[in-house]
């Protein structure tokens, strides 16, 4: 990280996730029975738990309407989530008035083309190493790990160090 970026990543208050290729692996799995299942990772799941307990926020904002999702979200109580947004931008900036944050406090994770515009407008973005290309290319920082296999987790420890946080845990927590 450039010293530029780590200014950037010291005024994050609030980590918005995408679920859809960057909290799970992208891929759609269905049972017999036609119920969608989605793989999420515990390890991303720490990292979430970890910006928590570091005093930084988390929210998600899906394109997708699932009760998985929200399951999810409760078990690690992200507080925020946004299911069904079909305008991200339009989406974040309600989260930001409604917390009185700046854009410039916002991070912001995803993969795909849906990301974009947010992406472009949020203090610091990211993606995981697995995401197209034009959001590797509008990116601030691409993460070594793929979509539900860590790039969150990566993100988080990367904007807990950045301000100064520890990446660990007691062991009674």
């Amino acid at each position: 990280m450039t010293q530029e970026e780590n200014e950037k990543l010291k005024e994050i208050k609030i980590l918005v996730m995408d679920v859809d290729g960057t909290l799970t692996d992208g891929a759609m799995y269905y049972s017999a029975n036609g119920e969608e299942l989605k793989r999420f990772s515990t390890r991303d799941g720490m990292g979430i738990t970890l910006l928590s307990r570091g005093n930084i926020e988390t929210a998600i904002i899906t394109s997708e309407n699932s009760a998985i999702v929200s399951s999810r979200a409760d078990k690690l109580k992200i507080a925020h989530v946004y299911l069904g947004s079909r305008d991200k931008t339009k989406t974040i900036k309600e989260l930001a008035e409604k917390l009185n944050l700046s854009l410039q406090n916002i991070a912001y994770i995803g993969d795909d083309i849906n990301d974009e515009h947010v992406m472009k407008i949020c203090g610091f973005s990211a993606c995981p190493s697995d995401a197209v290309e034009i959001i590797r290319k509008t990116a601030s920082y691409i993460c070594k790990a793929k979509g539900g296999n860590g790039a969150v987790r990566e993100f988080s420890e990367i904007i807990l160090k950045a301000q100064g946080k520890p990446v660990s845990l007691k062991e009674n927590w």
